[in-house]
């Protein structure tokens, strides 16, 4: 067990002996240093090694401190599973880590719920119990190394640094350009998580079988029945979408290499055949419908069946990029020769019912407990569409809801002429009228002006797309890692106003050169404990460099120092 008590703190022997006396600093290190070496002999195609370190991560104190913080802290940790019993204590966390052990291990049933869909049908959910959260997370430490070392390219779903943007990202490079493929088989799983065989994956999946079997035969339970599980992996559970990620694995990779085995690769290069899937919703672009229906449509068909998989039969279809195909909440279509991403049309009208549910079930609070609630769905809703041509869209989204909350207005005075409730919900601000808002009372109990979440004030900005092959267990591409975390931040409020701090604390100086940083200059805000080892974000663990000096301090060995205790910066060589 490794030392891991807090360096102002002492215990009997250098061991934490109770929860708060845990350094997650250096348990985060820990793991992330296994994780590693376990990513390195994926890499290296040792699969001896990766299995024998696999074993010591999840048999690690590290590790297995940081799945019961995990599971509880995160936001199901109030959700409890058939034992109805969480994890609401430090006392009950420290003993839990010391309940995470193979031997003797045997999971409890799930507790099965259903959540609606969007289309009125019902997704169901199981819902392990806290032990066994805090298992499937131990063991998704040692497997995630693994299965970002093996994912397609473009794979995008339940992935480190990946997201839906990424996904629309990959298709407007796939289908922009004029000479792009014309036809896209659009496809969905039927059931994916559902009906995975279990054979499958006890055969494929590169981590501890007898654990996985365990998970896979553990059973739900339903209005008090138990039912066995034969096939599936049930979603809810903290380890089934790398389970699913892992049975999808080669879908891109061995399509292209059956069709270069089968026709050639300058024949294939002409099919502009090109596939992004996010979890179990993918797309597959060609030049024609013929090579989508007869030779990629089959094989797609026989790779699923290997794995106890089958297309849905409502959802595939063969498009034409002038006719256009939804796909994660937007609209892919050529308008002209020109492609545009817009919000769906599906995607809008099931957000608006949701805003319209909200403000019915609220009609008689106040108004800044409206906007309360409205105010994160709004923002979430829009920020979620801003890399997509949706202007028109959010003027559109605006309307409408303004037309609810007026109604919602009207309702509660019933007596009162259509002025005199104007007045009292709606002001003008600045350029703009008819703005919903009120003076809210803060916590401090001074006023202050609380309005509504203003949908067309979203910027819409074109987002940059992950790279392919990054892995984000790879040491050698940290330096790719701080950038792009940098970019997708550089809008975030909070880290514009962490970054005023840095230069503050810095004088203006880059921490390697110690010349000032300009606008002109440019920075990159450098981790010195580099986030793949496990460093924090916390603001000691940070420093702002000039670009060039960020070369030398990851290519040349020029190393940044900033103490946490103080706010001087130093640099050595290395």
């Amino acid at each position: 067990m490794e030392a891991l008590i807090r360096e102002d703190e002492s215990a009997p022997s250098g061991i934490p002996q109770r929860w708060g006396d845990i350094n997650w600093r250096r348990v985060e290190r820990n793991v992330r240093a296994m994780q590693i070496r376990i990513a390195k002999a994926t890499q290296e195609g040792d699969w001896r090694r990766v299995k024998a370190l696999q074993r010591s991560l999840t048999r690690s104190f590290s590790a297995k401190a940081s799945a019961v913080r995990r599971v509880a802290i995160n936001q199901g940790a109030r959700t409890a599973g058939v034992d109805r019993v969480v994890w609401n204590s430090p006392e009950v966390r420290w003993q839990a880590i010391g309940r995470l052990r193979r031997r003797g291990y045997r999971p409890m049933p799930l507790r099965r719920v259903f959540i609606p869909k969007a289309n009125g049908k019902e997704r169901p959910l199981g819902i392990p119990t806290m032990l066994d959260r805090a298992m499937q997370a131990l063991y998704l430490l040692a497997l995630e190394p693994v299965s970002e070392g093996t994912s397609d390219l473009n794979s995008y779903g339940f992935r480190l640094n990946r997201s839906t943007a990424d996904a629309m990202s990959q298709l407007f490079v796939s289908l922009s350009k004029r000479a792009s493929a014309q036809w896209v088989l659009e496809a969905d799983i039927k059931g994916c998580f559902d009906h995975i065989s279990h054979d499958w994956l006890e055969r494929n999946v590169p981590m501890d079988k007898a654990i996985l079997r365990k998970w896979l035969k553990a059973g739900v339970v339903f209005q008090g029945q138990f039912q066995a599980t034969e096939a599936g992996t049930p979603q809810g559970g903290i380890i089934s979408p790398t389970l699913a990620n892992v049975a999808l694995n080669g879908l891109e990779q061995q399509l292209v290499a059956s069709l270069r085995a089968k026709l050639g690769v300058a024949n294939t290069k002409k099919l502009k055949v090109n596939v992004v899937r996010y979890a179990d919703d993918f797309v597959i672009t060609g030049n024609t419908p013929e090579v989508l229906e007869n030779e990629v449509k089959p094989w797609v068909e026989q790779f699923l069946a290997t794995r106890g998989l089958t297309l849905s039969a409502e959802k595939t279809r063969i498009v034409n990029i002038a006719e256009g195909f939804d796909f994660l909440g937007w609209n892919f279509r050529k308008y002209s020769g020109t492609l545009l991403i817009k919000p769906s049309k599906k995607n809008a009208q099931a957000f608006y019912r949701k805003v319209k549910e909200v403000i019915r079930v609220n009609k008689t609070v106040k108004q800044e407990h409206l906007i309360g609630l409205l105010n994160p769905m709004l923002r979430g809703w829009a920020q979620y569409h801003s890399p997509v041509v949706a202007k028109a869209a959010f003027t559109r989204m605006e309307y409408l809801i303004f037309r609810s909350l007026w109604r919602w207005a009207k309702r509660r005075h019933r007596g009162k002429n259509t002025e005199w409730v104007r007045k009292k919900y709606f002001a003008s601000v600045g350029t703009r009228n008819w703005v919903f808002g009120t003076n809210a009372l803060g916590k401090t109990g001074e006023r202050y002006w609380m309005e509504l979440y203003s949908i067309p004030s979203t910027p819409v900005r074109r987002h940059k797309k992950v790279r392919g092959d990054f892995n984000p267990f790879d040491p050698a591409q940290e330096m790719y890692g701080e950038t792009l975390r940098q970019e997708r931040m550089v809008e975030n409020m909070s880290y514009r106003r962490q970054w005023a701090k840095l230069f503050m604390s810095q004088r203006g100086l880059c921490a390697v050169c110690q010349c000032k940083i300009t606008k002109e200059t440019g920075w990159h805000d450098h981790h010195i404990e580099p986030k793949v080892s496990g460093g924090s974000d916390a603001l000691g663990n940070r420093v702002l460099l000039h670009p060039d000096c960020h070369v030398q301090v990851h290519f040349h060995g020029r190393i940044a120092v900033k103490p946490v205790y103080d706010s001087s910066i130093y640099f050595v060589e290395a």
